[in-house]
């Protein structure tokens, strides 16, 4: 008799960004990854501030309560602040330390189209596919913007994976209008 093992594939995706609030464009874009990537997990990391934004309408604590509670049905999906541990609000810092506790797997940052078109501002912006390939969803008028950009045009196209999916308008800014 033979016993069927299943082998991870030792990919990790990461989904940054400080989730005022969370919603269903997040969940969505995150289970698209772990299919279309096959991803072994996923992490949603809770920032306590955008950098490039103003200070967030909910508490962190309020936005991890309720980004736990819309990912509670998925398995593959967890929640994590990490500031406190990694001393920073920078992206490159945070995959940093999230790739020396996982020496051994691949990860994936996951990040709308909006972001790609800034991403040249980001600190250490080119080391980041150093550490992490790049995972873009498309974002209501912001794809071509995007193909456009500074960093699309000075990374590797192997460092970026444009993920072809339906496009949810959608937005923390706009459930917060309402």
């Amino acid at each position: 008799m033979k016993i069927k093992i299943k082998k991870k594939n030792n990919k990790i995706g990461v989904l940054g960004g400080t989730f005022d609030p969370p919603h269903i464009g997040h969940l969505n874009i995150s289970k698209i990854a772990l299919k279309t990537l096959k991803l072994d997990n996923l992490i949603w990391v809770i920032a306590k501030q955008n950098p490039f934004k103003k200070k967030p309408y909910l508490s962190t604590k309020t936005r991890l309560l309720l980004s736990r509670d819309i990912t509670k049905t998925q398995k593959k999906i967890s929640v994590k602040y990490l500031n406190d541990k990694v001393k920073s609000l920078n992206t490159f810092d945070i995959l940093n330390y999230l790739k020396k506790k996982n020496k051994k797997k691949e990860l994936f940052f996951l990040m709308g189209a909006d972001n790609l078109i800034k991403f040249h501002k980001w600190r250490n912006w080119k080391k980041i596919p150093n550490i992490a390939k790049i995972v873009v969803f498309p974002r209501t008028n912001y794809l071509n913007k995007a193909f456009n950009s500074i960093a699309s045009k000075k990374l590797k196209k192997k460092d970026l994976i444009y993920i072809n999916s339906k496009k949810m308008n959608i937005s923390s800014f706009l459930i917060r209008k309402f």
